[in-house]
């Protein structure tokens, strides 16, 4: 299939160069002007860490998270911050291309999202049976395993495999500029990662008390390699890695197999995207990255990013009710061939319930099959940035392939 870009917007490279910042000991290069003070004393603490492996990439989504700036790119030599990668491990971005059309939808779209959310459930549910569990794709390695993990894991880890989970996770039917349907998910590795991040984030600050290493933020605590806690830890955040990819995909079946249930039979062709963007890859001495986490000679962790290497295609979800993108990477070195992962938050959950109501909601969701309730007013889209100013702001990053527009959104 021919792809052919979309406009970028209205500016030019120059206005979408990276600012270079040297703050700290180290260097950080930003690709946005609106990283609030929080966000980027957050940076500043992340440059004086030694064990850095260049300079630190910010994108233009980023703002304030647990212990690193949520947009932020981090190389490293010796060590990984298990913070940095975060608690929802292997987090990220399915997006299936259908033959659909607009004009094959509905008036309605409510029965579709009903029969959606009874096939995956949603926050936090668990299946009754883990009869699902062995039809995800590589089941059988994944189970075997975590056997290794088995102590750590929640016992409803395995009856997880197949839901949604809570907070900005979703599921999304859209029209692409040329009104083709596309379905559109994101989630990662439920309460398995969950419990894994947490874990060896406690383990991490442990070391540090042991060494005696006083960090300028206590979530910055690091594992060192050559160290039984650091193997240990990239096994596992291999493991939870594979298990996030496998719990999209599997979803993604029982999503189309609903849409098919309501709208008839159709098929999938051209674009299938799956992504991670809140991860670790393992680097080659050449900085390529590689399967083989035992064979690494350095580290990247994508804490709110997604792999941007030339031609690479990746998913830059908006916000409920604008738009997202599925873009194709430019391989631009400086952002360790990364881009933005989303719109990216302007509002905390608690601000957003404070300045917004549940009629905002339903005039910003308008058009949008959804649920019109107020325990989603943290995910009205006044709460996230602008997407197309993110996307203008990493124009040296990626070229947009398709702009897709929900018609229907099911949340977690």
């Amino acid at each position: 299939m021919l792809r052919r870009p979309l406009p970028s917007g209205s500016r030019n490279a120059s206005e979408t160069m990276p600012v270079q910042d040297n703050i700290g000991r180290g260097k950080a290069l930003i690709w946005t002007n609106q990283l609030d003070g929080r966000a980027r004393g957050q940076v500043a603490n992340l440059t004086r860490l030694g064990f850095l492996d260049g300079h630190v990439a910010v994108m233009p989504d980023a703002h304030w998270g647990k212990g690193t700036t949520v947009g932020s790119v981090i190389p490293t030599k010796e060590a990984i911050i298990p913070a940095a990668v975060g608690v929802d491990l292997g987090c990220g971005m399915m997006a299936v291309e259908t033959t659909l059309n607009a004009s094959n939808l509905p008036d309605s779209l409510k029965p579709l999202r009903e029969r959606i959310e009874a096939a995956i459930p949603v926050g936090g549910a668990a299946r009754g049976d883990d009869s699902q569990f062995a039809k995800a794709p590589g089941a059988q390695a994944i189970a075997r395993r975590a056997d290794s993990y088995r102590t750590l894991l929640p016992r409803k880890w395995r009856l997880q495999m197949g839901t949604l989970g809570g907070g900005n996770h979703f599921i999304e039917v859209c029209l692409d500029e040329r009104d083709r349907v596309w379905a559109m998910l994101h989630s990662g590795s439920r309460g398995a990662g969950n419990a894994i991040g947490r874990h060896w984030i406690a383990v991490a600050k442990r070391e540090m008390e042991r060494f005696c290493v006083h960090l300028p933020d206590a979530d910055l605590a690091y594992l060192r390699t050559g160290t039984p806690s650091f193997a240990a830890y990239v096994d596992a955040v291999g493991w939870a890695q594979d298990y996030a990819r496998a719990n999209r995909e599997l979803m993604m079946r029982m999503l189309l197999q609903a849409m098919r249930d309501t709208l008839g039979a159709f098929e999938t062709e051209g674009l299938a995207v799956n992504c991670h963007h809140n991860y670790v890859e393992a680097r080659d001495a050449a900085g390529n990255p590689i399967a083989d986490f035992a064979r690494a000679a350095s580290w990247l962790t994508r804490k709110g990013a997604i792999s941007a290497r030339t031609g690479e295609l990746g998913i830059v979800p908006g916000s409920m009710g604008t738009k997202s993108y599925i873009v194709e990477g430019l391989g631009n070195a400086q952002s360790y061939y990364s881009s933005s992962h989303g719109a990216g938050r302007r509002l905390s959950r608690t601000a957003a319930k404070e300045q917004f109501g549940l009629e905002d909601f339903k005039q910003q969701t308008a058009g949008v099959e959804c649920r019109k309730e107020e325990r989603f007013i943290d995910e009205i889209p006044a709460a996230y940035k602008d997407i197309d100013e993110v996307m203008a702001s990493q124009a040296d990053l990626t070229r947009p392939v398709h702009q897709l527009r929900a018609v229907l959104c099911v949340k977690g």
